[in-house]
């Protein structure tokens, strides 16, 4: 049964006598599975009210949804905590095409019965034919795709903590969930917000990929504390990046939250001009001895869980001072035998910028020297910080090119699915009559 094809239709008793119309249909979410249709909402006059779905003798009559009696609740209905209308809720609102990471607006649903139970089972999402500015009705026999491929977006506050806990968002990469939020309204940014801080180094993750004024304002709502526990988990580049976003007077009591360590780093990077090599750096890297064996080298990298993989395509030889000798591509020890030492297997002189080195400078070095990362020194040679190759793709992106959407890879089909495949995941099994 098609939602459309429902709502406004007559109810009625077993005699055929109308006493209203069908206004919604009422369905509890249940996790990873399919949501259950628990009632139907009535019009009656200008009330609405709730009939169990036990009550109804058939909901897939081409004319009539049929009451087993006449004897309603006058009660006004009143939605409870965990239940979600289809009509009001999901009918013509956007959800989460998880498999393809993108809003899409759900123009129907279907409902399915197994087991003796009415469940939603899938979502269409094409747009509603349109002729000379009139809708046309679909075939009957049109597809949708499985409603499991979706995470509804409700913006039901009581309804949240029901979802929340199998949010599909979850799955997604942070860069997936940033553009998410780029094109969500502001309602939706909440809804996808409150699903992503489930998880918080996820959503420092995300802040990460968000773009400086969407990431500003969505910090800037949040309280002194919130910003602090998110900024505490981002790469002190970021960080540093969005603690200069924030209005002056909220820097300081922001930065006296977050943990000593990452204090330290983000104001070292705030010293410098976001353009220069030491507003592009990282300040994690990986330093040892010169005489450090080659195991010792690698099995600090496998330690090294909370830097950022880009950190650790090198290691850095430096002396008892920090200053740099020379470095080793990761690719190198691993073809070295781990008895070896640091040194043996390092280049020495390595190419290297100081902290106002400007980005064209650092651009061109790292494109001639077919570099992926690149180290930034004092006027001592001590080592300051490395540059990765995405933050340099980062500063040097053209503006128009990140509003692009990028070309699915040739085997998207095979693991998104088509959407025009049908649900295979409830079958009917012939409802009552």
């Amino acid at each position: 049964m098609r939602l459309s094809s429902l709502v406004r239709r007559p109810v009625a008793d077993r005699g055929g006598r109308v006493l209203g119309r069908l206004a919604d249909v009422i369905v509890r979410l249940r996790g990873v599975d399919y949501p259950l249709v628990t009632g139907l909402v009535i019009g009656v006059g200008r009330r609405e009210l709730f009939v169990p779905i036990e009550q109804v003798a058939a909901l897939d009559g081409r004319e009539l949804v049929r009451l087993e009696s006449a004897r309603l609740d006058l009660r006004r209905f009143e939605r409870r905590g965990g239940e979600v209308l289809l009509r009001a809720d999901v009918l013509g609102h956007r959800l989460i095409d998880v498999a393809e990471a993108r809003l899409v607006r759900a123009s129907d649903v279907e409902l399915g019965y197994r087991n003796g139970q009415w469940l939603v089972s899938c979502v269409d999402t094409r747009r509603p034919h349109r002729l000379l500015g009139i809708f046309r009705e679909r075939p009957s026999g049109h597809a949708c795709r499985d409603w499991k491929a979706f995470e509804p977006l409700i913006g039901h506050s009581r309804s949240v903590l029901a979802r929340r806990p199998t949010a599909r968002i979850r799955r997604l990469r942070p860069a997936e969930i940033a553009d998410l939020l780029e094109d969500a309204s502001r309602d939706e940014e909440r809804e996808i917000l409150g699903d992503v801080g489930q998880d918080p180094e996820l959503e420092a993750d995300v802040f990460e990929e968000l773009e400086e004024d969407r990431a500003s304002r969505l910090l800037g709502a949040r309280t002194d504390e919130e910003i602090a526990g998110v900024l505490a988990r981002m790469r002190a580049d970021d960080a540093a990046d969005a603690i200069g976003d924030l209005p002056q007077d909220r820097r300081r009591p922001v930065l006296d939250l977050m943990p000593a360590g990452q204090r330290a780093k983000v104001l070292t990077l705030m010293g410098f001009n976001p353009d220069s090599a030491g507003g592009l750096m990282g300040v994690d890297f990986l330093a040892l001895p010169p005489d450090a064996p080659v195991g010792e080298a690698v099995a600090a990298v496998r330690r090294a869980r909370r830097l950022q993989p880009e950190a650790l395509t090198s290691v850095y030889a430096v002396d008892e001072d920090g200053r740099l000798l020379a470095f080793a591509s990761l690719v190198a020890l691993l073809q070295t035998d781990p008895g070896a030492r640091l040194a043996e297997v390092s280049e020495a002189d390595p190419v290297r910028v100081g902290p106002d080195t400007d980005l064209v400078d650092v651009v061109l070095l790292m494109t001639d020297y077919n570099l992926v990362a690149l180290p930034v020194v004092d006027e001592d040679g001590v080592l300051l910080g490395v540059i990765t190759v995405d933050d340099v793709l980062e500063a040097t992106l053209p503006e128009d090119w990140r509003r692009r959407e990028v070309a699915p890879p040739p085997d998207a089909h095979r693991t998104a699915g088509s959407s025009g495949t049908p649900t295979a995941g409830v079958q009917d099994a012939g409802p009552p009559s």
